[in-house]
Order: structure tokens, then sequence, then C-alpha cells
């Protein structure tokens, strides 16, 4: 009796405390701890926590009842009996924090002789890890050793203070189930297995936490100095004191200036005031952030060093993905920033929330490259997630630039020289209903000069936020890891490594290939919102205006032909209808109405229409495939399957080339068949008797076709300026530059032709990046003098597959051109 009224006892104090505790706690579960454990009734289940701390099972058992798992202070269910289901995977002292001898829980001594013995069928051993606050050690800050959650001592005085200073913000993760069952299967031995259960969880427990709490973060001047000692940084300042003629003091010293430009000063503290404010800026500013496919970051978090690849659209880039991080209890990155942002202020809360800062170009100076490689190499190294922009900077146009190959070079040198730390990159897209640089952006998109950044723009922020911005999506791609993209590109380059200042003859050329890797996979995690999708129909119309009943349906088309045939598993799609995307973008201010007798009609005006290029060039990419398919159906009524794919195949690498799509040659067929199925399971194509043929054109399905075709003519027509400026002139007689500056020349004046309001159109890079595919498929040759050599090829892609996609009006009219201008 006595033994039932302690137990009772016992629980009602336990539960009085809970009660206690959560007055002023609050705590919330990292992911989902229900796909992850799927309680059943017969299964026996043990939590397990890293260490004895009784506001931590407190929180367990609140969050265990808050998800309708079993709770840790009841049996363990099944066939196991036990008072409670939970242990510890060690013991502390109470007060001086010192480890307990008792290094073994007699609960799991128990449950593991169990399961050997075949007493119960199986145990599932839970480990679970609770987070009082996020903020990693720092050296010289001996008080939050007392009340944050780090990484080394503590006791019941540090978790006193934890709990009134950080109970408000209590993180809970739940880990994999480890069946006890899989383990003893393996004969391994009752010590063996004990151990093994040991080492698997002290291992699952060391990789939680750092990928929440982050690393060990050492005081930044220790850092600093430590850059000073990397074998390239000593070297780089032998060379600076012997080509500067100055003393090897003098050198160290401006080198260390160098670390202090470039170095981040990272402070929890800044990051939780930037939690705070950023909290109210996306509620003010936003309706909301979506963000999608997270588990492929809290999957790969553990013991990976992880870098954030993400497009670059605005600046609040930088703050975003650091805030979602945050608030989903993963570690904020170190953030490479241009040295244009370490303006008054605004630098210094950048410097203290991740970023640290590069200048634009190394060029000429190597002991700056030097010590930027070795600051680099240290965060690699211990392990801070990093991110950097690989577009180099913001995109102007809408749709990913070109990438930079600098950081990513930088990243393979250094884990050529270590590669004890697993790198994965994880591909980020950021989409934004409306941009918050929307009307800087439209200058520079008319043809103005970048504006140059400056402190006085956070007031043209504030001033902005009256108008409405709908949402933002954030959504991460699939998992590049590093490893296995070496293994495909050089499979021999781990009996290379080693060398710190190791440079392969490959590295240029697999850092290319993984830039543009990189660019696709970005691309395939895009997020089609409504305002991508109304400005990527409006803009496909001759007159930009449409009646509301045909805008409606063809949003539904194009959604539904997405949704029919995706991009990819991970791209997001509007859950409304057209009908609800035309209120939506008409409610934001971002295109007009206009009523007569016979209905309603939306229009843009001239500046709309140039700034929704900008969001229609997000999205180019998701339809460039079925609107190629749907461009051979403009002047051809009927075509075989075959003939589909050896066009669409003739002009594919170039598309790919520019939009950085997904699919390689060998995938090609099967995808070009599977987009005319989608075409045809729409309506916009029909097939009988072996052949594809295009709707009636008087019929409802060919004005949607066309409307698709349109989205990728003015790329074509871009492909076949440049291929007949080329054809018009001599061969060999023009350069890689003399023909740039004739394409734009050519652009602007079909712009002014044929009305063409797109100023992309004429954008010197896309003819630059162009000419560059042509290059790489060995169409276009460059001799010695640099001038430009051209195969019999270029031929057929100018005028057999042209003249199946564009307009004899456009043909001619750039033919015409082109003779003038040779």
């Amino acid at each position: 009796m006595s033994s039932a009224n302690s137990s009772l006892f016992s629980r009602l104090r336990f539960g009085l405390m809970r009660r206690l505790l959560y007055l002023w706690a609050r705590s919330e579960s990292i992911g989902d701890p229900l796909a992850k454990i799927a309680p059943s009734g017969d299964q026996s289940i043990l939590y397990v926590l890293p260490g004895r701390s009784f506001s931590d099972l407190l929180v367990l058992d609140h969050e265990c009842t808050r998800l309708g798992l079993p709770r840790p202070t009841l049996e363990p269910g099944g066939t196991l009996e036990e008072e409670a289901s939970f242990f510890h995977l060690t013991n502390e002292l109470a007060w001086s924090g010192r480890p307990d001898p008792r290094q073994r829980s007699p609960r799991l001594l128990r449950a593991l002789t169990a399961v050997e013995l075949r007493v119960t069928p199986d145990v599932k051993v839970v480990p679970v890890s609770v987070f009082w606050g996020q903020s990693p050690d720092v050296e010289s800050s001996p008080l939050k050793l007392l009340f944050a959650h780090n990484w080394g001592v503590g006791g019941k005085l540090r978790k006193s203070l934890a709990i009134m200073l950080h109970g408000r913000k209590i993180r809970v993760s739940f880990g994999q189930p480890l069946s006890l069952r899989q383990l003893t299967d393996e004969n391994l031995g009752h010590d063996r297995n004990l151990r093994k259960i040991h080492r698997l969880l002290r291992v699952h427990f060391r990789e939680q936490r750092g990928a929440v709490v982050g690393p060990d973060l050492s005081h930044r001047r220790t850092l600093l100095k430590g850059l000073m000692h990397g074998p390239l940084v000593r070297e780089a300042i032998e060379r600076e004191a012997a080509e500067q003629n100055i003393s090897l003091e003098r050198a160290r010293g401006r080198a260390a200036r160098y670390a202090d430009e470039i170095a981040s000063d990272f402070t929890y503290t800044i990051i939780r005031f930037l939690e705070i404010v950023l909290s109210w800026f996306w509620n003010k500013l936003y309706d909301g952030i979506k963000v999608n496919n997270l588990d492929n970051v809290q999957d790969i978090a553990r013991g990976k060093e992880i870098i954030y690849v993400p497009c670059h659209r605005s600046h609040i880039d930088y703050l975003l993905l650091s805030y979602l991080l945050f608030r989903h209890s993963l570690t904020p990155p170190h953030i490479a920033a241009g040295i244009n942002l370490d303006m008054p202020v605004i630098g210094s809360i950048l410097r203290r929330g991740g970023a640290f800062f590069m200048r634009r170009s190394f060029r000429g100076n190597q002991l700056y490259t030097a010590v930027f490689n070795e600051y680099l190499h240290t965060l690699f190294s211990r392990g801070f997630p990093v991110e950097y922009f690989i577009e180099g900077g913001r995109s102007r146009t809408g749709r990913l630039l070109d990438p930079k190959t600098g950081m990513l070079a930088i990243t393979l040198r250094s884990y050529l020289r270590s590669s004890r730390r697993p790198i994965v990159f994880m591909p980020v897209y950021i989409g934004y209903e409306r941009v918050l640089e929307g009307r800087t952006y439209l200058g520079e998109l008319r043809g103005k000069a970048k504006k140059k950044e400056s402190f006085f723009d956070i007031f043209r922020v504030l001033s902005a936020l009256k108008l409405q911005f709908g949402q933002v999506a954030v959504n991460f791609g699939e998992p590049l890891a590093l490893n296995d993209f070496l293994d495909r590109q050089q499979p021999d380059w781990r009996s290379q490594a080693g060398a710190p200042e190791y440079k392969p003859e490959w590295l240029s050329e697999t850092t290319r290939q993984l830039a543009r890797t990189l660019g696709a996979s970005i691309n395939a995690a895009a997020d089609a919102n409504p305002v991508n999708l109304v400005a990527l129909v409006m803009l496909s119309t001759r007159r930009l205006a449409l009646d509301e009943a045909t805008l409606a349906r063809t949003l539904d088309t194009f959604t539904g032909l997405l949704g029919d045939v995706p991009y990819s598993a991970n791209i997001t799609l509007p859950s409304i209808s057209g009908a609800e995307q035309i209120r939506h973008v008409e409610a934001m201010g971002m295109i007009d109405r206009q009523s007569d007798a016979l209905g309603e009609i939306l229009y843009l005006d001239e500046p709309q229409a140039v700034l929704m290029t900008w969001y229609r060039n997000n999205i180019l990419h998701l339809v460039a495939l079925p609107a190629l398919v749907a461009s051979l159906f403009l002047n051809n009524a009927r075509m075989k399957r075959e003939q589909i794919e050896r066009l669409v195949s003739a002009l594919y690498p170039y598309l790919q080339g520019e939009l950085f799509l997904r699919w390689d040659e060998t995938e090609l067929p099967q995808v070009i068949s599977e987009q005319v199925d989608g075409l045809i399971g729409r309506g916009l194509l029909h097939e009988d008797n072996g052949q594809i043929h295009r709707p009636d054109t008087a019929s409802g399905e060919f004005v949607l076709l066309t409307l698709l075709a349109r989205s990728i003519i003015p790329m074509l027509e871009r492909f076949y300026m440049v291929a007949a400026l080329l054809l018009n002139n001599p061969n060999g007689s023009l350069d890689a530059e003399q023909l740039e500056a004739l394409c734009t020349v050519m652009a602007q004046r079909l712009s002014i032709l044929h009305g063409l309001n797109a100023p992309e159109f004429f954008d010197k890079t896309l003819f630059r990046q162009f000419i560059q595919r042509l290059r790489d498929t060995e169409v276009l040759s460059t001799d010695e003098q640099g001038r430009l050599h051209y195969q019999p090829e270029l031929e057929d892609i100018a005028e057999n597959t042209a003249k199946r996609v564009l307009s004899a009006e456009i043909r001619l009219s750039i033919r015409q051109v082109a003779r003038s201008a040779g």
C-alpha cells in the first residue's frame, strides 16, 4: 500500500510541477514526430534523453501529451513491463555538472535483455533532445555557459537560469526510433549490443545538437588570429612582403585588416532581435511565408556541412532564409555579401547576423585572396552552415542569371584540401508575388543604370509598406552531395586531393558543371504564383489585354498542365482557380480592368507590362518545353511524334543553356512524349492515325495553344537573329563582341517595328550566353584572332527549324535587317 501511495504521490507531484513550469514555459516540436514514431497499441517505446534533467522530462511529457504520443511517465506499452518509458543516456550529479560514473541505464539493460531473450518482440528507443534557446557557446562570455543551451558545462544552476531566460523558446526534437530487435539480430552479443546502442545515441545527440545549436563559436579575435597561421596565408604574407618591399610585420598587419574586413561577427543576441523585428516585418509586408520541402534540410543537417545556394531576387533574401531556418530550429548560415552592403549601421547589423563581406573582384590581390580562401576553409571545416548566391548579384530580369563560379571554385579547392566533413549543397528557390525593389527594377528594365545601394534605401522600403505584397514562397530543392558529384565528374579525385595548393586541371570545367547543375536544381524548386501566371498569359497577348473569361480559362489550363506533367517533384502551384488568381492579382494593383457592354477586359498598362516581364521570367522555364512543342503547331497543322522529337531536340540545348532546364539529352525523348501527352490531355492537341494535330484554328483551344506558344517565341526569335547575322556575314568575319553588338541593335530595331515590350529581348548578356552555347555544342568555333567560324549545322537550325516555329513575317524582317547589317 505504501508503494502505491508513493507512486501516486510522485505522479501528483510530477503533474503539479509540469503545470507550474508551463505557467511560464512554451514549447514546440521540430519536424513531424508523429511521422517518425507512428505509435501502435502493441508497440513498446522507450524515450531517451541525453542527460538527467527533470525539467527536460517535464517538457517531454507535455509535448507527448499535446501530440497524442505515449507519455514517458507511463508504462512503455506492449509486453515490456516497466513503471515508466524513459531513461537517460548519461546521469549527472545535481550541482557540479560532473558525470556520474553510472553510465548504463538499468531500464535500458532490462529492455535489451528482454528483446535478446525474446520476452518482448521489439522495443523502439526514441532519442529526444530539448533545446532551451539556440545560442552556441562563445568563449569570451562565461555567463552564457550558465544559461544558454551549449556544448559545455552545466547543471541545475544553469538549467534554472535557462528556464527563466529561455523558457518561452523551447524546441523539442524527436529522432528516428532505434529498433532493439534489428540490433540484436546482428548477433553481436550483449555487451557489444549495449556499446553500439550507446555509440549510436551519442552520435545522434551530438549531430542533432550541432544542427540546431550550431558549432562551437570561437571568439572572433581568436578566429582571425588563427587565419594568420594558415599555410596559404603565411606564404601570401611572405610573398606580399617581398613583392611590395615591406616588412613581414607590415604585410601581416595588412592581412589582419583584410580578415577584419571579411569576417562576420555572428551574435545570437542580434539573431534573436532580428527574429522579433522580422516577424513583425514579414507579417506587416506579406500575407504569409510558404515554406516547402524543409524536411530535405532537417534530414541532412546533422553531421554535414550545408551550403545554401538560393536564387537572388531581392536584398531581403539574406534575411528571409536566416529567419526561416532559425524559426525552424536550424542553425542560421554565415552569408557571403557584397562589400557594397557594408554600409554604416546596416553593415554592422548584417555582420552580426552572420554576413561576411567580399570584394567584387580579387584580381591582382593575392594576399586578400589567400585570407578570404582561408576564412571560407575555416567555416567549412568547423561545420558552420554557409550561404552564397551563385548568380553573384540580384536578377534584374527575373530569370536565373548565368552563375559566377568564384565561390564554388573556392569551395571545391577547400574540399579537395580536406574532405573529412561532407559538404551538401542545398538549392533554394525564393519567389515573390511582389518584389520589394520592384520600382527600382522597373527603371533598370527600361534601361537606367544600376543604382548604388545606400543607407537611405531603408526609408524607401518603409514607404513601400502601404502596397500589398501578397505572399513569398521559399522552396528547398534536392540536396546535392559534393562527394557524389565529384565521383560522377572525376572518379579518381580522392587520390589526388590533400595539398593546400592543389589545383587540378579539371577544376575549372568541373566548377562550371557544378554551377549549371545547381542552377538547374534551383529552378527545379520553383513556385508558380498567381502573379507569375497572370504575367505569363498577359504578355503572350498581342495587345496586353484579354477578356476575363478567357484569362480565367487560360490560367486554369496552364495551372492544370503544370500539375498534369510536373516540371519536377519540388515545384509548387496555386491551389486556387483562375478566377480567384485574377482577383488576387487585381487586388494587389498589378493588373487593371475595363468594362464595356460585352463584358470585362483585363489589361496591363506600359509600366505594368515592363515590370510583369520580371515576374513572367521567374517561371518561364516551367513552360519552356510545352511551349516549344506548341510553337511547332502555329505554322504546321499536323506532325508525327518523331518530327516533334527531332525539332525539339535540335533547339533544346539552347533553351537549356538560357533557362537552366533540368533534363539531360538522354531523358529528352521520354520528357517530350510526356509533354505531348499532357497537351493532348488538356485538349490543346489531338492525336489520330499516328499523327498529332492542332485544334481547329477558330476554336478556344487553339487560342490557348497560341498563348502558350507565344511565351517562348521571343527567345526563338533571338536565336534566329544570331544565326541570321552569322549567315549573312562572311564566315570568320565577326568576333563575339561585334556579333553581340549587332544582335543588340537588331533586337532594338525589331522591338520597335513589331511592338515587342520585353526589355530582355535586347539584353546583350542573353545574346552572349547563346553564342557561348553555340560554342559548347561546337556549332561555332573561334580562331586565334577571336573570329567566329560556324559549321553547316547552323543553317539547319536557322532555316529548317526556324520556319517551323517562327512566322514568315518575322523571319523575313530578321533577314532583311541582317542583310543591311552585313
